[in-house]
């Protein structure tokens, strides 16, 4: 069973995360989690603490030499700025300089501090903050790690930000992903990332911000991950929760998603064809995303992500209350971005890693990686040998 906890305040000393169930044996570096860290941070429009907060990444347990242990996996994330944060966020008894009473409209703030008796908006900001995700990334490498050994690998890129999208639909390939990052709003279509940023240049003038929407590829998941058995254990709905608990995001699809309501049921689903020559089943097309019944098909996997615009503004507009005093006022301005999207493409890989992966440890077990790469081989060449499986489930020819 693969589970991780993360640890950790926006400006506090440090995150941390905590992951379990890792096997023995998957090559882990410091480089390779700070990597991915590098490429949350990417994206035109995001504001200057990313340029200013790097991310000190430390092994801290559950690696020895570059590989797992089978144990727990520690990783550290260190707060560069902490010192400018010490007072402020100080564990030690004491009070606030700067109380936040004026919470923003869209953020946890005003609900966290009902929940939980707070006079103090930074009571709930500060892990409500997305810059949690950060602890979620460093986990997620560790998961992408894993899936590249049986052959998964996940690629991002956004679809839509503001008003601007993609003309028509693009599957970009894992080999793509290299030229998506260098994109400055993570874009396949050069077009559309010029409208993008126009979009983004427009808002940030104003003082505004952007939300916008994001696909998530996984190429090469095998059939049988996830199943029909119990509603928990349906890979859509743990993929669809997964990437909903990133922050700002506000819905989810699978495939075709909402599309899909529009159609008879003539034309909403894949059909399944038999490949005599290539000895496996084939759908010409995936409008599934990849899933049927809470189950992997073989084919690509694909979701998409739709974040709202983020609630701190660069220009104080939105009406709120002050807690204190109960009279009209405007929300506070913290440090913000004009649109994140990008970099929640990088989350949403993530996430989807994170419950592919551990899907995947849950299918084919195993204490160390070799035992479970040598379970995973089996597994596809019995459903070569199975007479009612008649041969593999293979990925349709628009799914990669």
């Amino acid at each position: 069973m693969l589970r991780y906890l993360t640890a950790g305040e926006s400006h506090g000393k440090a995150l941390v995360v905590i992951v379990e169930g890792l096997p023995a044996g998957l090559p882990v570096t410091r480089e390779a989690v700070q990597g991915e860290l590098a490429r949350r941070r990417l994206g035109y429009g995001r504001g200057p603490r990313m340029r200013f907060e790097q991310d000190e990444v430390t092994l801290l347990a559950g690696v020895r030499h570059g590989r797992t242990l089978g144990s727990p996996v520690a990783i550290e994330i260190a707060n560069t700025e902490w010192p400018k944060w010490e007072r402020e966020m100080s564990p030690a008894p004491g009070l606030p300089a700067k109380p936040l009473t004026a919470p923003r409209p869209g953020h946890a703030d005003l609900a966290g501090m009902e929940k939980y008796g707070f006079a103090d908006a930074r009571d709930v900001l500060e892990r409500a903050s997305a810059r949690e995700t950060a602890a979620r990334v460093a986990a997620g490498s560790l998961a992408k790690g894993l899936l590249a050994e049986i052959g998964v690998t996940i690629v991002s890129h956004v679809v839509a930000i503001g008003g601007a999208r993609l003309a028509s639909p693009l599957r970009p390939e894992p080999e793509d992903l290299g030229r998506i990052d260098a994109s400055p709003v993570r874009c396949a279509d050069p077009a559309a990332e010029a409208e993008m940023v126009a979009e983004i240049k427009a808002a940030a003038k104003v003082g505004d911000s952007l939300g916008g929407v994001v696909e998530v590829l996984a190429h090469g998941v095998p059939v049988g991950l996830g199943s029909h058995v119990h509603w928990d254990r349906k890979l859509d709905g743990l993929l669809a929760q997964a990437v909903m608990s990133i922050q700002a995001v506000k819905a989810v699809e699978i495939g075709e998603g909402a599309a899909v309501a529009a159609l008879r049921g003539s034309q909403a689903h894949d059909a399944i064809f038999w490949d005599a020559e290539g000895d496996r089943y084939l759908r010409h097309t995936d409008r599934a995303g990849g899933i049927e019944g809470g189950i992997s098909t073989g084919g690509l996997i694909w979701l998409r992500a739709a974040m709202k615009p983020l609630a701190t503004l660069n220009r104080p507009v939105l009406a709120t209350v002050d807690t204190a005093t109960k009279e009209a006022t405007l929300s506070f301005k913290e440090r913000t971005d004009v649109t994140a999207v990008p970099a929640m493409g990088v989350v949403a890989e993530t996430m989807t890693a994170l419950v592919l992966a551990a899907e995947a440890i849950r299918k084919f077990g195993g204490d160390s990686l070799a035992e479970l790469v040598r379970n995973r081989d089996a597994y596809l060449k019995a459903l070569h040998e199975t007479p009612s499986a008649a041969g593999r489930i293979g990925a349709s020819s628009s799914g990669g």
